[in-house]
């Protein structure tokens, strides 16, 4: 069976090399431009990119994904199946191309949190268990009939990050599970629930990640462990931007006003929520590089 593999960032990068390892065909992969980042501008590529290039894969970088000439080059590689893990939208000229179809790995028990961030989302709503589910793609963005899916539990203090490479790695697994199957012919597609009652994952903006002191503890202790470690919640110090990348939950009654702070200026920094302080124990000041809370006190004055 020939596969064409979508997908750019690290996550993706597990899910094409568990298809590599796993001896299928991939007679291509379609990747992100190449971009200019850091200081220099230099041009920069997608981790997919790096990696097929390193494994003498065929790569494909368009620009649009309407463009006549990248259409012309994907229907020379006479895909059986698409797979797609971490890229964007699919137009149905690509999606509706191949005569098996095209998959999809998303990073949630489908049909919640469909949407752009799917491992902060579930986190940052407190729940205890989250996944990922293959399915078809179809016209609206993750509403195609599912394959399979596999539960993964979330620890109390889990971070978006940790989870994430949770989730990658056993998205890969589930990925290789589900080309085996779909190249057997064995198995079920099954059509998603639709229901008010769906919680969503939508792109997070930087006026979501700004921390609400006057929220419960929890709430914001979520919110730091869903942004962490990007795009990362953050508070003002001062006139300053202070992110912060982890903290602790301290669930005593706070006695000074919520968003205010106690320090002992050496070893803790504690900020006030409504019923509880965050501890925070892993930041970064404006200006500075990522420390932690003993670093950064050292080296100020509250």
């Amino acid at each position: 069976m020939r596969l064409v593999f979508m997908g750019t960032p690290d996550f993706a990068v597990a899910s094409l090399n568990a298809l590599v390892e796993a001896g299928f065909n991939v007679v291509g992969v379609v990747t992100a431009a190449d971009k200019p980042a850091g200081r220099g501008q230099k041009l920069q590529e997608s981790a997919v990119k790096q990696y097929a290039v390193a494994k003498g894969l065929k790569v494909l970088q368009p620009l649009k994904l309407k463009d006549p000439e990248f259409i012309q080059e994907l229907q020379a590689l006479q895909a059986d199946l698409q797979v797609v893990v971490a890229f964007r939208m699919l137009p149905e000229i690509v999606w509706n191309m191949p005569s098996k179809g095209t998959i999809n790995l998303h990073a949630s028990l489908l049909p919640q949190y469909r949407g752009a961030a799917p491992i902060n989302h579930a986190i940052i709503n407190g729940e205890k268990e989250s996944g990922v589910t293959t399915f078809f793609l179809k016209h609206e963005i993750d509403t195609g009939d599912t394959i399979f899916s596999e539960r993964v539990a979330i620890g109390e203090d889990e971070t978006a990050g940790e989870l994430h490479d949770q989730l990658m790695n056993v998205g890969a697994g589930l990925l290789v599970k589900t080309v085996k199957a779909i190249e057997a012919g064995n198995y079920t597609e099954q059509p998603q629930v639709q229901s008010d009652s769906l919680k969503h994952a939508p792109k997070i903006f930087k006026e979501f990640c700004l921390i609400n002191w006057d929220q419960p503890a929890k709430t914001v202790y979520n919110l730091i462990r869903g942004l962490s470690p990007y795009p990362t919640a953050f508070t003002k110090l001062g006139e300053k931007t202070l992110k912060v990348f982890k903290a602790e939950l301290e669930k005593e009654t706070p006695d000074i006003a919520a968003g205010k702070f106690l320090s002992d200026g050496k070893t803790y920094l504690k900020f006030a929520a409504k019923d509880g302080y965050i501890k925070l124990t892993d930041l970064q000041y404006e200006g500075k590089k990522r420390m932690t809370v003993e670093e950064f006190l050292r080296g100020m004055r509250l």
